[in-house]
């Protein structure tokens, strides 16, 4: 070989073998809705909690929670955030998805959510719903189960509500046209509502529920979790590292601000929305609690193992 093809080749294998590859970030799409309960799941993505652990997250917004199971099935998520109720229901229907953490979860201290009649409406108590057309963010979601058990609780056939499916940011819209006499919605849109006088607090009918239940849980196909497991392990360490940063009050801004991101909040609103705590793992415990909720509801036909249904 002459010299300088030699030398050619030479510094083209040095080349080669010298710098190892840069080893590219695994990427995830995960699903989330309109509401503060994903904010460990934001603040993980801008914080960089997600990156230094080599995941690539791509944050997609899901206007209603319900569809989240399906876009899990056909791979149009790899990770999303339902309801518990729309999670066990998918499972029940014969979905073979597993959490593998957690979002927000119930706490007697917050108000953020609840029952918003329109102006003029007259609804004050749970009797007052029977009849009207009341929307939902999600038939079978959290707020929807939630709000039946609290009728049930209350003594109101719920039965004889009117529930109509809407999505968060259509709710203010809906009630100033008429079209619904009230809705169960959440900060930052209830709080929209009522600065604007479209509609009142008829009842913040959360302070009922159990202490430290899981509002969203972050779910993927079983045969993806056991394809990916660093993948899974690095999303679950991110949200607790999130979960961890949250819990310092020095941060609070940073965490509003990652939250008006990924939800589009003028900072009036952002600055007065209540952030639900974060619940990052998810218990047997908390499951069965929602599995109960349900089947006195008649929402389940089977009685889910909750142990499976847990990525380890």
């Amino acid at each position: 070989m002459r010299r300088r093809p030699l030398l050619q080749a030479l510094a083209t294998l040095a080349a080669g073998t010298a710098l190892p590859a840069r080893a590219q970030a695994t990427k995830v799409v995960f699903g989330y809705t309109a509401v503060t309960d994903f904010a460990s799941v934001f603040v993980a993505r801008e914080e960089g909690f997600f990156g230094k652990r080599g995941l690539d997250v791509e944050l997609k917004f899901v206007p209603i929670n319900s569809t989240i199971p399906a876009a899990i099935q056909s791979d149009s998520l790899h990770i999303g955030g339902p309801t518990p109720s729309v999670f066990l229901q998918s499972v029940d229907g014969g979905l073979d998805h597993v959490v593998v953490a957690g979002g927000g979860m119930t706490s007697k201290t917050i108000t953020g959510f609840g029952l918003v009649a329109r102006a003029g409406s007259g609804i004050r108590t749970p009797a007052d719903c029977v009849g009207k057309k009341i929307g939902v963010p999600g038939l079978g979601a959290f707020l929807h189960v939630t709000f039946r058990a609290w009728l049930k609780q209350s003594g109101v056939d719920y039965a004889k509500v009117n529930f109509i499916e809407a999505a968060f940011p259509q709710h203010g819209d809906l009630l100033r046209g008429g079209s619904l006499d009230a809705v169960v919605t959440a900060d930052p849109f209830m709080s929209r509502i009522t600065d604007t006088g479209a509609g009142y607090v008829a009842s913040y009918y959360s302070t009922f529920l159990p202490e430290g239940q899981p509002t969203i849980v972050h779910v993927a196909r079983r045969d993806w979790v056991a394809k990916n497991p660093a993948a899974v392990k690095a999303f679950r360490e991110g949200v607790q590292e999130a979960a961890a940063f949250m819990g310092r009050p020095a941060n609070d801004a940073r965490v509003r601000a990652a939250i008006g991101k990924y939800i589009k909040l003028p900072p009036e609103v952002l600055a007065k929305a209540q952030i639900s705590p974060p619940t990052p793992l998810v218990s047997e415990k908390q499951l069965d609690g929602w599995v109960a909720l349900m089947k006195d509801q008649g929402m389940l036909k089977g009685s889910p193992a909750v142990a499976t249904l847990i990525a380890k």
